[in-house]
């Protein structure tokens, strides 16, 4: 009789301590809405910016690596037709998201957002026959509370100008949504740096044909230096660490406990904003109450204890 199976810990010992790795990326992504309170740039020029300084540290480290762009260049039509497509639909979401801090709180987009696993089980469904479980639909229904509770309350309280900044980060959230069912098969098949790499130029290329295409809006010129800075602190803190310390302690921890990460933006993105003098954004009891609805409902849909099914 064989022994029991080892932890994926016990086969591959880490270099870095996962739970050090995903507390560094929480707070990488906690900043990524706080960040954008202090540039007036337009939403799209953030969102490109954001990624194209990302991809240039990727294209470089796939560049000098052992390989380099071998497994990209080898990839098959539909592949990497699915790996624009997952591009256009992750450029989507980044502007989407980023123009909703523009009209209404942090803590209400980054809550809104974070609705995101949920949209991915409605999805899966829809599209590719994996429909959710009893458990998935309760926390799907009881986050679904919350973000109207949240909408309500911006509606009949702040104005019509809240109200739009929420569904527009409801839009982020099925954005990505769409973005990780599209990229999933080729992700199994490819590296994850070759896969950033692909995905992260493509949005790029997407966006700065948008910003082209808008006459009011500049792909260089007009920001001041602090635009400048929050570009570069947006690729570097909730791209490169936050994304990419995620998808490190992946290897080496249970996907659930990777996932406590994506719950611990808002609760980062609205202590930040709360706390900090230059924003001062202190949430109100409506956005209180429906956050914890929004991020009970998904831990309900997507969490599972140790001894849990993968699903």
């Amino acid at each position: 009789m064989s022994g029991p199976t080892r932890s994926p810990a016990a086969r591959d010992p880490a270099p870095v301590p996962p739970v050090l790795v995903l507390g560094l990326a929480v707070v990488a992504f906690s900043w990524a809405a706080p960040l954008v309170r202090f540039t007036t740039a337009p939403a799209s020029a953030i969102a490109l910016w954001r990624l194209v300084l990302a991809t240039a540290v990727l294209v470089l480290l796939l560049s000098v690596r052992s390989g380099g762009w071998r497994p990209l260049l080898r990839l098959p039509r539909r592949d990497l037709a699915l790996g624009l497509l997952a591009g256009v639909l992750l450029a989507l979401h980044f502007w989407s998201w980023i123009a909703s801090i523009q009209y209404t709180s942090v803590a209400s987009s980054v809550l809104l957002v974070s609705t995101q696993p949920l949209f991915v089980a409605l999805l899966s469904g829809l599209l590719l026959g994996e429909r959710p479980a009893p458990r998935e639909w309760a926390g799907i229904l009881v986050a679904a509370a919350g973000a109207g509770w949240i909408g309500w309350s911006d509606a009949t309280g702040v104005g019509g100008m809240a109200l739009r900044g929420d569904l527009l980060a409801v839009l982020g959230a099925l954005l990505a949504a769409l973005y990780f069912i599209v990229g999933r098969s080729v992700r199994r098949r490819l590296d994850l740096v070759s896969w950033v790499t692909l995905v992260y130029g493509a949005a790029a290329l997407v966006l700065v044909v948008v910003v082209s295409l808008q006459p009011d809006v500049s792909l260089v010129r007009g920001y001041s230096r602090t635009d400048w800075l929050v570009f570069v602190g947006l690729a570097a803190g909730p791209m490169l660490v936050g994304h990419t310390g995620v998808n490190y302690a992946l290897r080496y921890v249970r996907a659930y406990l990777a996932n406590l990460a994506v719950l611990g933006e808002p609760v980062g993105a609205t202590l930040i904003a709360w706390v900090l003098p230059a924003i001062a954004e202190r949430p109100s009891g409506a956005t209180l109450g429906g956050g914890a609805l929004i991020l009970a409902g998904v831990a309900l849909a997507t969490l599972r204890g140790p001894s849990g099914r993968a699903r």
